[in-house]
């Protein structure tokens, strides 16, 4: 069987896919009911932005999906969501409550190929960060002072504040 990475990684620039296949990711923005943000360092190992700090999260697969009923005829609905409660449980234990949509960017990957994250607003629902240390060293829940001081990936900040800025406005979590 030819996984995905594997896949991807055997197509060569000459088929003319790279410009029309793309990773897909979503990661959580979450925060738990004292106001702190989960933040994450990245596993040394990690391909991209190694011992980095930043949102769980991580890569959409086809089993998010076609592994449950569609939601329609033709559609499986909400595959964002459903994929981040997925990646937020395997890499942290938690359970969260998706609230909604709070921005996305792209990135070149070293192999060439771009990826697509969604980033979502979560809150913490239940459980203990236990974290899958294959991808994730350490955690912490952190203010947006706090947050000053760990080395993030490049606009990971900018999103607590904008959420930040949100939940003061309008978003209240229960």
């Amino acid at each position: 069987m030819i996984t995905g990475r594997l896949c991807m990684e055997n197509i060569s620039a000459a088929d003319g896919v790279k410009d029309k296949v793309h990773y897909i990711a979503v990661t959580g923005v979450v925060r738990n009911k004292e106001g702190k943000y989960l933040i994450c360092k990245r596993s040394p190992k990690e391909r991209i932005f190694p011992n980095k700090w930043c949102f769980p999260g991580g890569k959409m697969q086809m089993s998010d999906f076609v592994s449950t009923p569609k939601d329609t005829s033709d559609h499986w609905l909400d595959i964002f969501e459903k994929t981040l409660r997925r990646e937020i449980n395997e890499e942290t234990g938690l359970k969260i409550r998706v609230l909604g949509y709070v921005a996305s960017l792209a990135l070149i990957r070293p192999n060439g190929y771009s990826t697509v994250i969604i980033n979502m607003l979560a809150e913490h629902e239940s459980g203990e960060v236990v974290l899958n240390e294959d991808e994730l060293v350490d955690h912490a829940w952190v203010t947006l002072e706090e947050a000053k001081g760990y080395d993030l990936i490049e606009n990971i900040y900018e999103q607590m504040e904008k959420v930040d800025r949100r939940h003061r406005q309008s978003w209240v979590l229960a």
